[in-house]
């Protein structure tokens, strides 16, 4: 209402007033959401990058040294989610601040 009252357009009050809303509202849920699909499937096989648990599963089997091959794909998973949790951290800390345009 305070924006249609200073004369703001429609497109105007989408991209600065409701835009920034929805924004804040719902990175957390988006950030959660992403990185449970990384961690419960495997979302990256799909970009040709096989899948780390059954590579590390046909090592255990050739070389029988679980112990190693699974230490190994903790810290891939790690690698992984890490910066990814990392940078969606920063963005929803951003716009729940509203820090946008400084």
């Amino acid at each position: 209402d305070s924006g249609k009252a200073i004369g703001m357009s429609k497109a105007q009050l989408a991209f600065y007033v409701v835009f920034p809303q929805v924004l804040a509202l719902s990175v957390p849920a988006l950030s959660a959401n992403i990185i449970f699909l990384i961690k419960e499937t495997s979302i990256f096989s799909v970009i040709a990058i096989p899948e780390l648990t059954n590579t590390a599963l046909d090592l255990i089997g050739l070389y029988y040294r679980s112990n190693e091959y699974l230490l190994m794909l903790v810290v891939f998973y790690a690698l992984i989610l890490i910066p990814l949790i990392l940078l969606l951290d920063w963005l929803e800390r951003r716009v729940r601040y509203g820090t946008f345009g400084n």
